[in-house]
């Protein structure tokens, strides 16, 4: 069967040389490059790889996996290499998620550029595909998967080995009447279009067509009216019903008729329910819809701890890789450890490991590059600075060359502030967060003498210096390294130049929030490591978040999480904790979460607050919450699930017993989850109809965490799927939930269907 796409699907030159394959070599490392017989398939849409022309082929990657593609220049591993092979003939493939990079390197500059343009051409249509696109790509796949023999159609026996593939167990007498129902031609074989009929048969939505008709009064079509009595009614639309039905109308029923007659078909009506209006997320939080003009205290700032590290914190590697994917990601605040590299060359790397080492030069270049391409939003860079007097010099001489513009470097007006300037304000600049010798109201003032900088800054060391072996402590048992003697010698002096490039973002020591009340301004901010964190907000909650509404506050993981693991930022965040720093790198539940608060606003990488975490004079108690909150109530109908993925797709055989888990994650008394049931053997279309209540306490800080797990009674459920999101953002009535993987990639068109229904307080609750 041809793609579904054909006729649609961009084809130039470069994409028909691409399906003719093209012998490239794959580079893995500086030793391990191999030839290879790289081919896009006559569907435009896979392309798969074999050793030589003609050979067994194996599947690379499909073009949905694809997010850019880059020239060589950007990679470091081809550039490590470019004494063997010319930059002009090399090229890499990002994919999304955390999947790694692919670097190719053609036989020429003619080759490299056709597959450069071509897989860059494929990659913006298929961003720009709309939903029926998508399905019909879902259907080619599933078609070239199920026929086995390639002869583009499917026979009976295909079809039933196809159906385990897909998740569904059914009976064969049944499925041989939805076959023979689709086999038009009647040739005992389903070809594209009968293919699809069959599809449609095999998908009917059945609690759909209940709901439909429950408002339709033909059971054939919504009427305008109609539609908006569902949108009021159901949806919780309210006065915006009338306006919104005939835009929802016009956007997702298929025929010209019915847009015409201003009514929407079944068919309509499931694209609306499939689609982004019709998704839990509300689509107005998909824009940057928060006052985005307050001090930047004010915000939760999506923060990256080891930025430069893309594996564990011992043997990783760094690279500047690292610095791309979170900056894309939306991260607001990066870190970078800098120490004495060779040549006078200052290098980033986790001091006293065995990761490996990267210019310091190429990550300011870097984040120059990438800082503003997802967000406009400001950028601070948080400097470790363990370097000599000398190479401090030279940090500050890239950051105010490389940077040049984006670098701010004094108060935006040149006068002393009040307080910290806005996320709108900061716009397109960059901020360096580090020590500094001088108060920002003396930088405002005239220069003092060198010599005076330097005493004052050995004083502020003494102390600094106990910090920094507690620290080391924490992980000398853990990091293999060879201790150079005078290593603290070099540190005990901050060069001024680097000095007077921190401005607003100036690091001090914590010792306590009365010293920090008493000795410290708006401008300076304390990092604190998570165990640190947590016993504060045990022992003096409401202090931590009084200190949050007029400091920044950092946290950073446990030296001990050498895997790279990270904590459950939300306790962080219940004490207004701005910058909680995560291993980016790491996917699990900590990344859901992270992922879902920062989905909002338009992932630009800063959250406002909510108002009682902003108050300096806040009775907020993080552990022990009290009113004036308003207690709501959710409740949650699961439904049914669409297409949900396999647990391990290399087995046909088994098909899924899906449950659904809903956790809620919050201060403690809101912490909770329940799940459903499970479906046995359907992995396809299973309904489970059951409603779950949660009653929430604080709710301006609630996460919402949808799991679909595979039942498993011999050990703990397998993960299918997930999606997060904040309480604020739901949207109430019949929704669809689109579920992420674990690496937080689509997993199209895999969904669950719900029912949310939103409620102040209970019965006879006062609040």
């Amino acid at each position: 069967m041809a793609s579904l796409l054909q006729g649609r699907l961009p084809v130039n030159q470069d994409v028909l040389l691409m399906q003719k394959g093209t012998l490239m070599r794959k580079v893995r490392s500086k030793s391990w490059k191999k030839l290879r017989y790289f081919r896009l398939q006559e569907d435009g849409m896979t392309v798969r790889h074999a050793r030589q022309a003609g050979g067994r082929s194996k599947a690379s990657f499909s073009i949905s996996d694809v997010e850019t593609v880059r020239n060589s220049h950007e990679s470091e591993l081809l550039r490590s290499l470019a004494e063997e092979f010319p930059l002009e003939h090399g090229f890499t493939i990002v994919f999304h998620g955390r999947r790694s990079n692919l670097d190719l390197v053609a036989n020429s500059v003619e080759e490299a550029q056709i597959w450069m343009q071509g897989l860059q051409l494929l990659v913006d249509f298929v961003t720009s595909m709309d939903q029926q696109e998508w399905l019909d790509q879902w259907l080619s796949d599933w078609f070239q998967r199920g026929d086995k023999n390639q002869d583009g159609r499917m026979s009976f026996e295909e079809v039933q080995r196809l159906l385990h593939l897909m998740n569904v167990e059914m009976e064969p007498e049944y499925a041989f009447q939805l076959f023979q129902a689709a086999d038009m031609s009647q040739s005992d074989t389903l070809e594209g279009k009968e293919f699809v009929e069959f599809y449609k048969a095999l998908t009917k939505r059945a609690e759909v067509q209940e709901l439909f008709e429950n408002f339709s009064a033909d059971g054939q079509k919504l009427t305008l009216l109609e539609f908006v009595d569902f949108l009021r009614e159901e949806q919780k639309e309210g006065d915006r019903a009338s306006d919104l039905a005939l835009e929802l109308i016009d956007r997702y029923e298929p025929s010209d008729s019915g847009k015409l007659r201003h009514v929407l078909s079944m068919d309509g009506f499931l694209s609306y329910l499939y689609s982004k209006d019709g998704d839990i997320f509300n689509p107005s939080c998909r824009l940057i819809y928060q006052d985005m003009t307050q001090p930047l205290n004010h915000y939760y700032i999506n923060s990256s701890h080891n930025t430069y590290l893309v594996g564990d914190q011992l043997c990783g590697q760094s690279s500047v890789e690292g610095y791309i994917r979170a900056l894309k990601r939306g991260c607001r605040c990066v870190e970078v450890d800098i120490w004495d590299g060779p040549s006078g060359e200052p290098v980033v790397y986790h001091g006293h490991t065995l990761t490996s080492r990267i210019l310091f030069k190429e990550v300011v270049a870097t984040v120059a590059q990438y800082a503003f391409q997802t967000s406009d939003y400001p950028v601070i860079l948080s400097l470790e600075n363990h370097c000599s007097w000398e190479q401090q010099e030279i940090i500050a001489h890239h950051l105010t060359e490389i940077l040049g513009e984006q670098l701010l470097s004094t108060t935006l007006d040149g006068q002393l502030p009040t307080q910290l300037p806005s996320p709108e304000e900061l716009r397109k600049k960059i901020l360096i967060k580090g020590k500094k010798l001088r108060t920002l109201e003396e930088d405002l003032e005239e220069q003092e003498e060198e010599e005076e900088l330097k005493t004052e800054l050995e004083r502020e060391r003494e102390a600094e210096l106990e910090l920094e072996s507690q620290f080391e402590s924490e992980t000398q048992e853990l990091s293999p390294r060879s201790k150079d003697k005078n290593e603290k010698k070099c540190k005990a002096i901050l060069c001024p130049a680097l000095s007077s490039l921190v401005v607003y973002t100036k690091t001090v020591s914590f010792y306590n929030f009365t010293h920090s009340r008493e000795h410290y301004r708006f401008y300076e901010l304390s990092s604190f490591t998570e165990t640190k964190a947590k016993s504060l907000i045990k022992e003096a909650g409401n202090e931590f978040v009084q200190h949050n509404a007029w400091q920044l506050s950092r946290v950073y993981p446990s030296g001990l999480r050498t895997d790279s693991s990270n904590y459950n930022p939300q306790e962080f965040w219940n004490a207004g904790c701005q910058m909680v720093a995560m291993n980016v790198q790491t996917a699990g539940l900590e990344m859901d979460l992270y992922d879902g608060l920062f989905r909002q606003n338009g992932g630009c990488g800063y959250v406002l607050k909510p108002d009682f975490l902003r108050d300096t004079q806040s009775s907020f108690q993080p552990e022990r919450p009290i009113s004036p909150f308003k207690t709501q109530t959710l409740l949650i109908q699961v439904i049914s699930g669409q297409q949900l993925p396999k647990v391990d797709n290399t087995k046909e055989q088994s098909i899924v017993d899906p449950l659904v888990r809903v956790e809620i994650f919050g201060v403690r008394p809101d912490i909770t989850h329940q799940e459903t049931n499970y479906v046995e053997n359907n992995g396809f279309n299973p309904y489970w109809g059951q409603t779950l209540c949660f009653r929430v306490l604080v709710p301006e800080l609630a996460l919402l965490r949808f799991v679909v797990k595979d039942y498993n009674w011999k050990s703990r459920n397998d993960f299918l799927g997930q999606y997060t999101l904040p309480w604020t953002c739901i949207q109430q009535g019949y929704r669809h939930i689109h579920l992420l993987s674990k690496d937080g990639t689509s997993l199209h068109p895999a969904s669950i269907f719900v029912h949310i229904c939103m409620v102040e307080g209970l019965k006879g609750d006062e609040s």
